[in-house]
């Protein structure tokens, strides 16, 4: 865009730009914060406050979700606003821009809801059900860990190594759930196992 300014026209939009600056400055500025402070707290009265972990990377910063309707009721609960969570260690109530942008990934009309399976040899993902996933993991997993397992190395010595699957873990997890997923990945005898945080 191609503008065709005036020296004239220049100093006059400066100069207007000067007086809203100054208004700003004495204090009109405050009066619409402190309506803002104040319509706030009602606008989220009626929700529903869960705190939750932000799904991104491996600082795990804590975030408040707000939702309307009463599951008790039967009703589906509506996320209408999500924000940094002030209480949490991690975060204090800052979100970096892909978590202040949560609520777009929650309501993204592309985001997976549940399981799709590419059958072999075809060109498009079809959904199942959650067992049918289950399922066809465990599945899956057995027959490798059947077909690969070492149990001793080659001096006789017992190793129970699983080393053609890997397991990839979240970092933003309790330190218990991390002892249990660590727990339970070396009981399969799982060598590749790793978190999101060194990816």
């Amino acid at each position: 865009m191609n503008l065709d300014l005036s020296r004239r026209s220049f100093l006059k939009l400066a100069g207007a730009g000067v007086a809203a600056t100054s208004v700003g400055a004495m204090g009109f500025g405050e009066a619409e914060a402190a309506e803002a402070a104040h319509v706030r707290p009602f606008k989220l009265a009626t929700t529903t406050e869960t705190r939750n972990t932000c799904p991104y990377c491996s600082v795990a910063c804590g975030v408040i979700l707000y939702s309307k309707g009463d599951l008790r009721k039967g009703e589906k609960a509506d996320i209408i606003h999500i924000e940094g969570d002030a209480d949490h260690p991690t975060n204090r109530g800052t979100l970096c821009p892909k978590g202040a942008a949560l609520k777009d990934f929650v309501k993204s009309p592309t985001r997976l809801q549940y399981p799709m399976h590419r059958k072999p040899g075809s060109d498009k993902f079809e959904r199942i059900s959650w067992d049918q996933a289950f399922d066809r993991i465990a599945r899956l997993m057995k027959d490798d860990r059947d077909a690969n397992f070492t149990a001793t190395n080659n001096a006789g010595l017992p190793v129970n190594r699983w080393s053609t699957t890997g397991m990839l873990a979240a970092s933003a997890t309790t330190n218990e759930t991390a002892w249990a997923t660590f727990k339970f990945a070396k009981s399969l005898g799982i060598v590749g196992f790793d978190n999101q945080a060194r990816v």
